[in-house]
């Protein structure tokens, strides 16, 4: 694939030709305008018949480049939003990867995202953090020590736009986090009692002590915050400077100019999701203005964007999260990452939950941090999460990141990530999880979180039994004759497919102990194929 996959040079002949058509008209010679694209283009200088007609074509050619170009974009599925759609086909996010900010990770990266893309997975996401040790600042580092924020540390950038590079030649899926409030309040280098090495505010190029451009004073910036960020609103004025809030525009300007940079790169990938915060406190307000400065710039820039943010709290039923589900002035997905520190069947139910207030309008319910390992619950817990969140009919599931190995937070992509983005690929693709819908009611005197089930009725049905066991399933509304088929989920492997006679109710036993996945189908029900699953 060309390493220049995510320009368009349809639009760029169109742009010199349209400047040779006017150059045409008023009698000016159209190569004299520099930065034209080297090309041998027609002379046009024609009467103004021919003029108007090849400007009008150009137009026209322009406006169809555009509108391809919207398609190809990441969005909601037209046929279903509650998922999404990639170059006009829709797609189930799933991922897991080692570090949260991959771009400040240069080291390895491309074979990280291979391993990726080889099981399945097309979702990461990227915070624009630089906490970690060895990461890169976004801003110049004088010989003094201090930072310029009037500069550019061309590393970092280079290093993002590596990233979106990278994912864009492999058809991954970026999610963006503008702000991480674990960059800007306390270090968390010993938070939780081991040690980390990670910076935080004291280390910040907007710090005043450690930046050229402003003062205490001048910006009204502290210059030491000894707390860490939590679900309430803090006086942390670097999360309060937009006009509707405390206006601090010494700081903002500089915050903007980052925002700027960063979309100059990244506005001209389709595969770009962006989330305004990564699990924010502070005030609504904050992120609403970072979603209309995005959307603006979008706007000019003559391209959609969606977006989002991330609250806190983990209270679906909550005023804060209930209203920025319901926001679709400033947001087009809705980020629930925060369920996943709930467990069994409270997790699940909180899923069905918020699509129930949205199932008139649906949009995307994107889980881009999965928690699991021994700081959140067990490996178990995380792994019934991310499985769960496919049967709850969410549209993206990725394992957050690890940790040192006894304090971890997620799978990341470890091999035991890796089987499950596999196995959940195999599954979501053999079912068309995109015609389907969580169908709880069709298992029949269901326990508390023993089994799951995706249906389309009649035609296809898939059935999650976390820990092995039965169920029992309603199929009264197919008819003829059924295909079932196991799939043992821990080594991604499909048992044999045996055909029976569809009636009323179906008993299912998974074959072992363990997790597995059942598909039952009706004989000649279409199935897909993700081209990178093996």
């Amino acid at each position: 694939m060309p390493a220049n996959r995510a320009a368009n040079p349809a639009l760029g002949w169109i742009r010199a030709a349209t400047r040779q058509i006017i150059s045409a008209a008023s009698g000016t010679d159209g190569a004299s305008h520099k930065g034209d694209q080297a090309m041998h283009t027609p002379n046009l200088r024609t009467g103004p018949p021919v003029v108007f007609a090849l400007l009008a074509t150009a137009m026209l050619c322009g406006r169809e480049a555009a509108l391809a170009k919207d398609e190809a974009r990441i969005q909601p599925y037209a046929k279903n939003s509650f998922y999404w759609q990639y170059e006009g086909k829709p797609v189930l996010l799933l991922g897991g990867s080692s570090d949260d900010n991959l771009f400040n990770h240069p080291d390895g990266l491309a074979e990280h995202l291979d391993t990726l893309a080889a099981c399945g997975g097309n979702y990461i996401r990227n915070t624009m953090s630089s906490r970690n040790p060895g990461n890169a600042q976004a801003f110049k580092r004088l010989d003094n020590g201090l930072y310029d924020l009037e500069q550019w540390n061309h590393e970092y950038w280079d290093r993002f736009e590596n990233l979106l590079r990278l994912c864009r030649e492999r058809d991954i899926i970026v999610q963006i986090e503008l702000w991480d409030p674990w960059d800007y309040f306390k270090s968390t280098g010993l938070l939780k009692e081991y040690d980390t090495k990670d910076i935080g505010w004291e280390s910040s190029p907007y710090n005043p002590m450690m930046n050229v451009n402003y003062t205490a004073a001048e910006s009204g910036l502290a210059e030491k915050i000894d707390f860490y960020p939590t679900r309430e609103p803090s006086h942390h004025l670097f999360f309060h400077t937009p006009p509707t809030m405390k206006n601090a525009p010494v700081v903002r300007k500089y915050q903007e100019a980052f925002v700027d940079r960063m979309l100059s790169a990244s506005l001209a990938y389709p595969n770009v999701l962006y989330c305004m915060n990564n699990e924010i406190g502070e005030p609504p307000a904050w992120g609403q203005y970072w979603a209309k400065f995005i959307r603006a710039r979008a706007e000019k820039a003559g391209t959609k964007v969606c977006l989002t943010d991330m609250r806190r709290i983990g209270d679906f039923q909550s005023v804060e999260q209930v209203n920025m589900l319901h926001d679709r002035e400033h947001f087009d997905f809705f980020e629930i990452s925060q369920n996943n520190h709930h467990n069994d069947q409270q997790h699940y139910d909180h899923i069905l939950h918020v699509r129930s207030l949205i199932v008139a309008h649906p949009i995307p319910i994107n889980n881009v941090k999965v928690y699991g390992g021994t700081r959140r619950n067990n490996i178990e817990n995380g792994i019934a999460r991310f499985w769960r969140n496919v049967f709850g009919g969410c549209a993206s599931t990725r394992f957050h990141r690890p940790g040192p190995s006894d304090q971890y937070f997620g799978l990341g992509l470890s091999e035991l990530a890796q089987t499950h983005i596999r196995s959940a690929r195999k599954l979501t693709d053999a079912l068309n999880v995109f015609v389907c819908t969580p169908r709880n009611d069709l298992l029949i005197n269901r326990p508390p979180n023993q089994s799951y089930c995706l249906a389309k009725p009649g035609e296809r049905y898939a059935v999650y039994l976390p820990n092995g066991g039965t169920a029992k399933l309603d199929t009264s509304d197919a008819k003829g004759s059924l295909q079932v088929r196991w799939l043992d989920i821990a080594r991604s492997t499909w048992q044999e497919a045996r055909t029976i006679d569809a009636e009323a109710t179906l008993d299912l036993e998974a074959p072992s102990e363990g997790p597995w996945a059942v598909l039952v189908a009706i004989n000649g029900a279409g199935v897909t194929r993700h081209p990178r699953a093996k």
